[in-house]
Parts: structure tokens; C-alpha cells; sequence
């Protein structure tokens, strides 16, 4: 019998589970703060456990469970305002559901990211929400479940058939972002992209190709750019010189998007007639550039909520079937998109 409900005419889970008309195991996620209880059920447990009087003993339920109530999260990248929105998702659902975020940024590198890995495991996390760097084998997941230990996938993934993966819908984006560029009239549009190549790279490469080829046009027009935000009078540069004389550009995030505005612009290229731009994400900083940022809408804060959920769902069900949740995107026009210039 559990140390809580052991002594004779202690209010135990089961009977507030019984006054309130639910399963032990629901009063339990009730007490734990689980954000998976409908909102009618958790009324009616609290009712229950303020009129019968019932103290959740935390320490004796803590040693039950052989939890920390810790979760670790890995990111690649601290400065990229996607992430920083994405975390707060996450924090969001863990904190509802009683847990704190142990967070640590694996810098792309496939031995930062292990390290960490190995040292949140020491630590006792009660499982991982992970944005894989590039390079990082499929044996991750194996090994998370040779550990036993819940692993999340979130944004980037190593393996498009297994494991839990929470991200955003990268294709439809493309689609969006290619479907309006063409409606404006334009025939020659770039993809303009940088950094590793990892899954979110490749399904916005094959997603941009693909939208391309819906219309008509030529899917090959890219620009492989160096890493850093340095590089954005650069990168207006290559665009310019590109063969193909691009009339406008989808650019891989709006980091980068602001770095070719802001290089096309010190070009004395007008952004949205003369060349226009198309960042992806959104994040608030999009409003802040001159001109105003076209951008396709990503929702890295519901992409965060959904890994969250992705994750307490595997801890109440350690062998339920592996899912995959994409959020919807959204196209935001701005005004660094415009027709092309006839001139």
C-alpha cells in the first residue's frame, strides 16, 4: 500500500477519486498539475479534495515515482529568437504540469550535444525535449529507449518514422511564400538559405522546389550562404550577381531575411519593387525592419506547447505508439514584397 494511504482513517487519492466520480489514475494527474485533465474533471477532484479535507503527502509520492520533476531541454541556439519563443511553450506546459526546464544549448555540435545529453541523464531528468543538431545519427533514439529515458523531438528531427517529433509545417510554409511571389508576378525567385543541413533545411529546400514546380518555374535558382549576420551584405551581393537575376527571395529564417533587406537596401536596391524579400518564422523582430518583413509564420511558442504535451503524454504512457504534430503555417505580407519592377 502506498506510504500516503497507509494509516487507518486517512483520507486517501482513492477517496477523493470515488467522491469525485473519476479513476484513481485522474485524481492522481489532478494532484500532479497535469495538463491533460479536462477542465470540468479537475473541478470536480479540487472539490473533492478541498471538502473531504485530503493532503497530497509529495515526499511519499516523490519516492513512488522515482521522479525530479526535471526536464531537460537541448537547443542549438540561444540568439535565434524562434527558439527563445519556442521555449516559453515549453516552460509554459511544464510549469502548469509541476516541472521545471533544465536548459542547454548544444551550439550545432553533435559532441556538445551528447555531452549535455550525458549530464542531464546524471542529473536525473525525467526525460528530453531535443532540437538534434545536423549529424546526428538515428541511434539517439535508440538509446533513449535503452536508457528509458522519454525523448522528444522538436523542430529538427533525426528520423522521419520513429520516435515522438514536434514541429511546424516547413512545405506548406514554402508553399505560401512561393504561391504569393507568384501571384505579385514574379518568375525568377531564389532560395536563399544557411548552416547545416538538417531536416528543417531539407524540407525547406524540397518544399521551396516543389512549390516552384507547381507554378511552372525553375526550382534550382539557390543561394548557399556563409553562416552569421555579418554576411547579409554579402549575401544581397550574391543575389544580385546570381545568373538568373532574381526578381525576389525566400530566405531559409528572417535573420536572414533582414540581413539581405538590410544588404539589398546599402546596394541602393529598392526591397519590395526592386527586389523583394521573404523571411520565415516571424518572430516580433519582423515588424522591426525597414521595410516592414513579408514573413511565413511558424508559431514556435505552440511548436514548444506541443512538445511539452508530446512529452507528459509519454510519461503517463511509456508505450504508447510514437506521434508527430505539425503546426500550421501562416503567410504574413508585408512591405518588402511588392510586384516586380517593369523597368
Amino acid at each position: 500500500m502506498p506510504p500516503d494511504e497507509s494509516k487507518a482513517g486517512r483520507i486517501t487519492l482513492l477517496d477523493v477519486a470515488e467522491a469525485a466520480g473519476v479513476s484513481r489514475a485522474t485524481a492522481s494527474l489532478v494532484i500532479r498539475k497535469s495538463p491533460l485533465v479536462a477542465d470540468g474533471t479537475r473541478r470536480r477532484v479540487e472539490q473533492a479534495i478541498a471538502k473531504l479535507g485530503y493532503v497530497y503527502n509529495m515526499g511519499a509520492a516523490s519516492m513512488r515515482a522515482t521522479r525530479s520533476n526535471t526536464i531537460g531541454v537541448i537547443i542549438p541556439n540561444l540568439g535565434n529568437p524562434f527558439f527563445v519563443a519556442m521555449l516559453s511553450g515549453i516552460e509554459q506546459v511544464l510549469d502548469d504540469a509541476g516541472m521545471i526546464v533544465v536548459l542547454a544549448s548544444s551550439r550545432e555540435s553533435v559532441a556538445n550535444q551528447n555531452t549535455i545529453i550525458h549530464r542531464m541523464r546524471e542529473r536525473g531528468v525525467d526525460g528530453l525535449i531535443v532540437c538534434p543538431v545536423a549529424d546526428t545519427k538515428p541511434s539517439l533514439l535508440a538509446n533513449a529507449r535503452e536508457w528509458r529515458l522519454p525523448m522528444v523531438q522538436v523542430l529538427r528531427y533525426v528520423s522521419d518514422a520513429q520516435g515522438d517529433y514536434a514541429g511546424t509545417d516547413l512545405a506548406g510554409g514554402m508553399r505560401q511564400a512561393v504561391d504569393h511571389l507568384a501571384s505579385l508576378g514574379h518568375r525568377t525567385i531564389a532560395f536563399a538559405a544557411w548552416g547545416p543541413s538538417h531536416s528543417a533545411y531539407r524540407e525547406r529546400l524540397a518544399g521551396f522546389r516543389a512549390a516552384m514546380e507547381s507554378h511552372g518555374l525553375d526550382p534550382n535558382t539557390f543561394l548557399d550562404l556563409p553562416m552569421g549576420r555579418a554576411g547579409s551584405p554579402g549575401a544581397a551581393q550574391a543575389l544580385l550577381d546570381h545568373p538568373a537575376h532574381p526578381t525576389a527571395v525566400v530566405c531559409f529564417n528572417d535573420i536572414l531575411a533582414a540581413g539581405m533587406s538590410n544588404g539589398l537596401t546599402d546596394l541602393g536596391v529598392k526591397v519590395g519593387s526592386g527586389v523583394s524579400v521573404v523571411g520565415f518564422d516571424d518572430p516580433s523582430e519582423a515588424e522591426l525592419v525597414r521595410p516592414r518583413l513579408t514573413s511565413i509564420a511558424t508559431f514556435p511558442a505552440e511548436v514548444g506547447d506541443s512538445a511539452a504535451r508530446l512529452l507528459l503524454t509519454r510519461l503517463e504512457t511509456p508505450d504508447r505508439a510514437d506521434r508527430r504534430v505539425l503546426s500550421l503555417t501562416r503567410l504574413v505580407p508585408r512591405q518588402s514584397t511588392a510586384a516586380p519592377d517593369r523597368d
